[in-house]
């Protein structure tokens, strides 16, 4: 199948170098320099080169800020059957741009990347398919995520961003918080120490990445949370409150309890 692939970042990069070894692939950035460390593939810096190409395959590995941009931009030289696709982590916009695209579509979210996953070992990590998207798409990516051995889920795209400010707004948030408060030093205790390091690995993350996440429209919300169970827990460590203590602790827990029988 010919791929074209938009944007040279890490998880173009890192889609090139998976679809390369089964597919004809080809990688599109307005930034010459970022094509610099992309290999084993065709490098496209002008609309002419994606129009002689004739992609079967669009993936849209843009940053959030750029997926529609991407898309509208190289829309006018493409075949007209050439499938749709994108990795977005956010999809706000995205349904109704493949409501009136007129191509085939499929949208995924691979939720892994190279700063807390081992690309070469995915085992443990997930990807999310969007049940809106067309068969063929569809079959295509679960075939590839399966082959990198990712647990697969399917939403629909209002469930996939509900899902997102959920199990990845409030991490950001609170990590991002705990990271501001700290002080430049290092101090003894396993538990400050595993949070450093999840603190340290966030902050090396690409700052679009991060605040696409926070920008998810459902974020403020949760957000709202955050701050109702802080505020709670301030006043019971105010007031010195065992009892209060005692049972926000044992409320916490049967969330968890409840969350395993679930499961």
């Amino acid at each position: 199948m010919k791929i074209l692939i938009l944007g040279a970042g890490k998880m173009g990069s890192f889609f090139s170098d998976v679809l390369s070894r089964d597919h004809q692939v080809a990688i599109y950035d307005v930034d010459a320099e970022r094509l610099r460390f992309t290999f084993n593939v065709e490098r496209f810096t002008s609309l002419d080169e994606i129009k002689a190409f004739e992609p079967q395959l669009v993936i849209n590995a843009a940053t959030v800020k750029y997926t529609l941009p991407a898309f509208e931009a190289v829309m006018p030289v493409l075949p007209p059957t050439a499938i749709l696709s994108d990795i977005a982590s956010v999809k706000t916009g995205l349904p109704e741009f493949y409501a009136r695209c007129g191509h085939p579509f499929v949208s995924t979210h691979p939720m892994f990347g190279p700063t807390f996953a081992s690309l070469s070992n995915l085992a443990d990590e997930n990807a999310i398919i969007i049940t809106e998207s067309d068969h063929l798409g569809k079959t295509f990516f679960r075939d590839l995520y399966n082959s990198l051995h990712l647990h697969i889920e399917e939403y629909s795209f209002e469930e996939h961003d509900l899902t997102i400010a959920y199990s990845l707004s409030i991490p950001f948030a609170s990590t991002l918080v705990f990271a501001g408060v700290m002080e430049h030093q290092d101090a003894p205790g396993t538990t400050f120490k595993r949070h450093m390091a999840i603190a340290r690995g966030l902050m090396s993350e690409d700052d679009y990445l991060l605040s696409e996440i926070l920008f998810n429209p459902n974020t403020p919300a949760q957000l709202s949370k955050i701050q109702e169970k802080l505020s709670q827990l301030q006043q019971i460590v105010a007031n010195r409150d065992s009892q209060a203590m005692t049972q926000f602790l044992h409320d916490t827990c049967l969330l968890y309890t409840s969350d395993a029988a679930d499961e």
